[in-house]
């Protein structure tokens, strides 16, 4: 598949930020910004199950650890909120990078790395659920400040132009990524890791190394919802909901791909909206509706919708000789 060029980039990401310019619904930027978000978090399961052909089903240990971290300094160590933010994301790539030297050095591959991943999140949450310093239960408030420097602001506005910067500098995490020998051994260990052992590849390196960038992708949505929201507790942070969204959506939009994610998550958002319209806020009807998508993307459209785009435009180009030779015919 044809890759994401940074002038494709730059154009997604300028047509995107004059949505703000053009409405002032707070209905919109709500609904875009919780897209973006999904977007960001399924870009960050992208580079390590898309690329990298780790999949994890245990994302929430970062997307909860970066929202807990960023929380937690606020509210009970006075940090500015922008350098809980940072922090949030730090401690989200070292969660990352201690699931992954645990998991990689003992050779776990396939179902079981995915399973002991769902573990990790399994375990942070109820850890969560009960400690003092999380909240226990009841969670954590971060305190009202409508200024800037608090990372907080009077509209939605800015906060869709911070997650879109956000998906932005992910969009070229993932442009570097194929563009540079990194994404080579990457795409080796997917394809064929005992292969890429045998021409030299430190696959166990590789794989720590992609986790650790996914980690930090996924914990940046994780700060950022505790500050949106200005609210967390376990259920929120370490919850399989999140999970689910961050693969669910590269599935959907197209995995190894630049823009899947987005597209991805734009169609699953969509769809839950309009479920909530037609058969109300029924439980776990969205959870069907995420399921029965899925299944379909996989049976029909593999390669995602990307993929279908990019088999679309073949056939078009194919075609295009034929359309011009019957014309001029």
């Amino acid at each position: 598949m044809k890759q994401a060029s940074l002038a494709h980039i730059a154009v997604v990401v300028a047509v995107l930020a004059a949505v703000p310019l053009l409405t002032a619904s707070n209905v919109v930027l709500n609904f875009l910004v919780v897209a973006l978000l999904i977007a960001l978090v399924g870009q960050g399961w992208n580079v390590l199950g898309g690329y990298g052909g780790q999949y994890s089903f245990g994302h929430a240990a970062f997307f909860g650890t970066g929202a807990y971290v960023s929380a937690i300094l606020q509210t009970r160590y006075g940090v500015n909120a922008w350098a809980a933010f940072a922090l949030g994301i730090a401690g989200g790539a070292l969660v990352g990078a201690l699931i992954g030297a645990l998991t990689f050095r003992s050779g776990l591959k396939g179902s079981y790395f995915a399973l002991v991943t769902l573990a990790f999140a399994e375990v942070l949450r109820i850890l969560a659920s009960v400690a003092p310093i999380t909240g226990a239960g009841v969670g954590i408030l971060i305190t009202l400040d409508l200024r800037p420097q608090a990372f907080q602001f009077q509209s939605r506005a800015p906060f869709y132009w911070i997650i879109l910067a956000l998906l932005a500098v992910s969009f070229l995490i993932v442009r570097l990524i194929e563009q540079s020998r990194f994404g080579a051994w990457l795409v080796a260990v997917r394809e064929n890791e005992e292969a890429a052992k045998a021409v030299g590849v430190n696959t166990q390196r590789v794989k720590l190394a992609a986790m650790t960038i996914s980690a930090a992708i996924t914990a940046a949505g994780g700060a950022f919802y505790a500050q949106y929201f200005l609210f967390v507790d376990s259920g929120i942070a370490y919850g399989p909901w999140i999970s689910i969204e961050a693969l669910l959506a590269p599935i959907v939009g197209g995995i190894g791909t630049t823009f899947g994610p987005l597209l991805g998550a734009l169609v699953v958002k969509m769809l839950g909206e309009l479920t909530k319209l037609v058969t109300g806020d029924a439980p776990g009807l969205d959870l069907v509706i995420y399921g029965g998508v899925l299944i379909l993307i996989v049976a029909f459209a593999p390669r995602g919708i990307a993929g279908l785009i990019a088999d679309l435009r073949l056939r078009f180009a194919r075609a295009r000789p034929r359309l011009r030779e019957r014309a001029h015919g």
